[in-house]
């Protein structure tokens, strides 16, 4: 993608947009805290800034525009916006009970505390019934072992159930999570989770077909998402970036060299909550449809609603969550059907607007919609995890400080 329109005919300055580079470099690349930045920021759907920096590669081989990143939990929106286009075809609804799809899920209980192992994990029967709602929302009372908090999380990551790809294949993964209590009721908290994985078993169970197979037919083929995939295919090997993880005082620990990555195989286990690998041009067109209002997807009413706060009461994520998500930089920050969702910008400090969307990825791959102002951007890098660093938004504060024209 190497073609951009003029950031002044879309209301940016490019002065300013020309600070982005100096910063990233002064206070991630050179000091070797990131390995690599790519950015691309876009209005009406029509992408007017690009940067592409650093080495994709530990050898030192430079980041290229059409590299594939490890997306991780950015899937999850595609996840998302793939059940309601199976809601829009009349094959579920919202408030349908999650067992209607999953029958394996009927006796799960809600812990009470203690040590124990599945199944012997002390257990009460739950008083409200898990719907489809509850898994787009995290409060279906499902969890994620990366919480490192419970011994539910504890048998997550025994388990490997936070959609490890080497997982025998769905059945497996929902009779494994069966085993398990819920952390709570559901729909009466709010708990980061391997839902939105449950929610892709329920895609591929209503269609037919595997939640790859699905994506490939009804997302990335109308978007022309040629790269986007569960897997990096060996044509494209040599595009594929390796991976780093954040080390207390010292430099990144390479964590996963792309030469000889899982990703490079087909999964067993297509991840709805974290499997996917892209580009930034591919996962640029999935945004600019959402700017679009969801076309050719979904339509605009069913994207309304996705963006719209649906936790209880009005809540943001500080006083709702339970774990991650529960620090103060996600004050004014609700969530919606599979999206974070700007409820009050003046809480969270940092320049957005009402109804703006997004989310991000463990690797400290990030995006975001500004419905209003009919801009988007996306960010690609890969260190491990993403909470690392504020550069989330450092790049908001710096792309909403370039706009000379607001539409809102």
């Amino acid at each position: 993608m190497t073609d951009l329109a003029d950031p002044a005919a879309h209301g940016f300055d490019a002065a300013r947009l020309a600070r982005i580079p100096g910063f990233i470099e002064e206070h991630y690349l050179a000091p070797g805290h990131l390995p690599h930045a790519d950015l691309l920021i876009a209005r009406d759907g029509e992408p007017f800034y690009r940067m592409t920096m650093g080495h994709a590669r530990a050898d030192g081989t430079p980041l290229a525009q059409d590299a594939i990143f490890r997306m991780a939990s950015m899937t999850k929106p595609l996840t998302s916006i793939a059940f309601m286009m199976l809601l829009e075809d009349g094959k579920v609804a919202l408030d349908d009970p999650v067992t209607k799809v999953i029958p394996e899920f009927a006796g799960m209980g809600v812990y009470t505390g203690g040590g124990g192992d599945a199944p012997f994990f002390p257990a009460r029967p739950a008083t409200s019934v898990m719907r489809m709602v509850d898994l787009l929302t995290h409060m279906s009372g499902l969890t994620y072992g990366i919480q490192n908090r419970t011994n539910v999380d504890a048998a997550y990551r025994k388990g490997r159930l936070d959609g490890h790809p080497s997982l025998p294949g769905d059945d497996h993964f929902i009779a494994e999570l069966a085993k398990l209590p819920l952390e709570f009721d559901p729909g009466t908290g709010w708990n980061y989770s391997v839902g939105i994985d449950v929610l892709g078993v329920i895609v591929s169970r209503l269609s037919g077909k595997s939640l790859g197979e699905f994506f490939a037919e009804r997302i990335f083929g109308p978007l022309g998402m040629v790269d986007t995939g569960f897997s990096c295919p060996p044509e494209k090997a040599h595009r594929l970036t390796d991976s780093w993880a954040w080390r207390p005082a010292d430099a990144p620990m390479l964590i996963d060299v792309a030469e000889k990555s899982n990703t490079l195989r087909e999964p067993r286990f297509q991840s709805g909550g974290g499997g996917l690998l892209s580009t930034t041009a591919d996962y640029h067109r999935f945004c600019a449809a959402l700017v679009n209002g969801g076309a050719p997807l979904i339509s605009p009413k069913t994207l309304a609603l996705m963006t719209a706060n649906h936790l209880p009461g009005g809540a943001d994520l500080t006083t709702l969550s339970r774990a991650l998500f529960s620090e103060a930089g996600n004050a004014g920050i609700g969530f919606g059907l599979g999206f974070g969702v700007v409820i009050d910008p003046a809480k969270t400090l940092v320049q957005g607007t009402v109804g703006e969307f997004h989310w991000g990825g463990i690797h400290s791959t990030a995006f975001f919609v500004d419905p209003a102002e009919k801009l988007h951007m996306v960010f690609m890098t890969q260190l491990f995890p993403s909470s690392t660093y504020p550069i989330r938004r450092q790049l908001k504060t710096l792309i909403y400080a370039a706009m000379a024209q607001s539409r809102a």
